[in-house]
């Protein structure tokens, strides 16, 4: 009995999953969508799906091309029970383009599935995955932790990857437009560049105001002072 039921409990969120990935537009295998988001859709188009405002997307570059990222956090459909496996996911624009979508997935909606079980729901959707014979390793997260590539999925023009961190462990997929992709990496390598390039003329702006604003505080308390002033 308690095996039937740790079974019957995966298999439930195994469902829970195939769900956070599926929509009628992408039964086929369409690589272009998850849900009903279109790689390649305009900010508007895509604030406008979330119920959101484009003016909420955050600006991660400006230069040499603008880069933004907007992030939603999807919730259950209506009044069912289900609950929603995918904690967050971020939307990230090149030149006013979706070119990049990272699914993050909630590491307790999905305790207990194992990277097999991700795999299995996800090429339910996008069609058969390529799984190398042995995880690729990608650089380190934010934190520091190791990830690895279980799994992909891609066409000419799109790709999805299946991304596990050492950290939980947490999965993740990403999908990219594979046309933008590349702009989109130079462009932050470039605005890197011209940010290391001007830190020190930043610094030394920075210094001036706030030594700038110190002195124009003191002499206006001097001049609140002096009249008050008796020896």
């Amino acid at each position: 009995m308690t095996n039937f039921r740790r079974t019957a409990s995966r298999s439930a969120l195994a469902a829970f999953l195939l769900f956070g990935v599926m929509s009628a537009a992408t039964l086929t295998g369409d690589l272009s969508k998850y849900r009903n988001f279109e790689l390649g859709t305009d900010l508007s188009t895509v604030a406008g799906q979330m119920a959101a405002n484009p003016s909420q997307a955050k600006v991660i570059h400006r230069r040499p091309a603008l880069t933004q990222e907007l992030e939603w956090r999807p919730q259950p459909l209506g009044s069912s029970s289900q609950t929603e496996p995918a904690k967050e996911v971020v939307f990230s624009f090149y030149d006013g383009k979706l070119f990049r979508i990272v699914v993050g997935y909630d590491r307790y909606e999905t305790e207990g599935l194992t990277a097999d079980d991700f795999v299995d729901a996800i090429s339910a959707t996008y069609g058969p995955g390529a799984r190398p014979a042995a995880p690729v390793k990608v650089a380190p997260g934010s934190y520091g932790e190791q990830e690895e590539i279980l799994a992909q999925w891609q066409d000419s023009q799109y790709r999805f990857d299946l991304i596990r961190s050492s950290y939980g462990p947490t999965f993740r997929l990403v999908g990219v437009m594979k046309r933008l992709e590349a702009p989109a990496q130079a462009a932050t390598l470039e605005a890197k560049r011209l940010d290391d390039q001007e830190a020190p003329q930043r610094d030394a702006a920075r210094i001036a105001i706030e030594e700038l604003a110190a002195k124009t505080k003191l002499e206006k308390t001097r001049l609140v002072n002096k009249p008050k002033f008796r020896p």
